[in-house]
């Protein structure tokens, strides 16, 4: 996640707090300060802003312990000021792995909540109350209000994952995620009227909750869409390779004179790297169009095969940062996976089926078989 710093690692999961989680502390600092008129009142809210979001950390950490007990990696978590988010390489599909997964961030908020409040019991500390009790308290309360906002059955909250899990073990996925979703939204509008007459942060969440309804059932029809696919119906054959030893400015005039943006570089039809649109502009400002392509491109670069599934190819090309994936049979190169054109190429296979279903007077001549021979660039 861009503007995000890096606090280390903890459990082989990176930690990471976004800048804007900053300004978060420099308002509670301000506002407490204002409250208490002096900078132990401004420290006191930090620490306590700090405790809260630590519970918060806590509460990503279940779910990624949940997660990689079925073997779900997480590449990192990142705080931010509306909480924090576990960047969860996937989320499992059997629906009782789904809850757990759910449901394991908010039972470590109960369990920080029960033995903070047991140690108070232990202590002999009267109740002050959400507010008005002492840094402790308030904490035990923090983590259950956690709880119940994180239960709220609307994506993306955990109460979605939640309600999307127990509807899925009666009916398939993507209708459990449409259903899940029209709930999310329905509470989404909820928040948004409430909003106006209680707090405008009810209206900020409301915002929030409905993209986040929209985007999670959006994302499923497309995994549903996926299903089945492999990489050799979604890329692209026509391609142009260049040699390491090409010039930067060559490359360049191959970009203006077609839709190529980003070039594999082949050495007697092998891969040895990759030319994409940034290293090329990079390579132009730093080395000139004299420049060999040799010195611009980057190594290394991951490639996939014509018949590895395209949803877990499209997770790589997401979680790589490349604009595009080379696809190789045989150590040759085939073709390139970009994802800008997915959607396209379903499109063309939906219409392909749409013809192959079709009654024969109307059907025309296709060629819809999936790839099954290298094609030589």
């Amino acid at each position: 996640m861009k503007w995000s710093w890096s606090l280390g690692r903890v459990a082989g999961i990176e930690v990471r707090v976004h800048a804007t989680f900053l300004l978060l502390l420099g308002l509670i600092a301000w506002m407490s300060w204002a409250a208490g008129g002096t900078v132990q009142a401004a420290a006191g809210g930090v620490l306590f802003l700090a405790a809260v979001f630590g519970s918060v950390l806590a509460h990503e950490f279940g779910h990624a312990l949940a997660a990689r007990r079925y073997g779900i990696t997480t590449r990192d978590i990142t705080l931010l000021p509306i909480g924090g988010v576990a960047r969860l390489e996937r989320m499992p599909e059997r629906p009782l792995q789904e809850l757990w997964v759910a449901v394991a961030g908010p039972l470590v908020n109960v369990g920080i909540a029960a033995a903070l409040g047991l140690g108070l019991h232990l202590a002999g500390v009267a109740s002050g109350g959400l507010w008005q009790g002492g840094f402790v308290e308030r904490l035990a309360w923090a983590n259950l209000w956690l709880v119940g906002f994180n239960l709220i059955p609307a994506f993306p909250m955990d109460g979605g994952r939640v309600l999307r899990a127990l509807l899925a073990l009666r009916m398939d996925r993507v209708r459990a995620t449409q259903l899940a979703a029209r709930v999310g939204r329905a509470a989404a509008v909820l928040f948004g009227a409430a909003g106006l007459f209680v707090s405008p942060m009810l209206m900020v969440i409301a915002v929030f909750v409905w993209f986040g309804a929209t985007q999670e059932a959006a994302q499923v029809e497309a995994q549903s869409a996926l299903q089945g696919v492999r990489v050799g119906h979604a890329m692209t054959t026509d391609v142009r390779a260049v040699h390491p030893f090409d010039r930067l400015g060559s490359v360049a005039e191959l970009w203006l004179s077609g839709a190529q943006r980003d070039f594999p570089v082949v050495v007697h039809g092998r891969l040895v790297g990759l030319l994409d649109r940034a290293a090329l502009l990079d390579g132009l400002r730093e080395r000139g169009p004299a420049g060999f392509v040799a010195d611009a491109m980057t190594r290394d670069v991951p490639a996939v095969a014509p018949d590895e599934p395209l949803e877990a190819a499209l997770a790589r090309l997401a979680s790589d940062g490349h604009p595009v994936l080379p696809v190789v049979h045989a150590g040759r190169l085939v073709g390139l996976l970009a994802a800008d054109r997915v959607g396209d190429a379903l499109q063309l296979q939906e219409a392909l089926r749409a013809a192959a279903a079709a009654p024969p007077a109307r059907r025309f001549a296709a060629v819809s078989e999936p790839w099954t021979e290298p094609v030589r660039p």
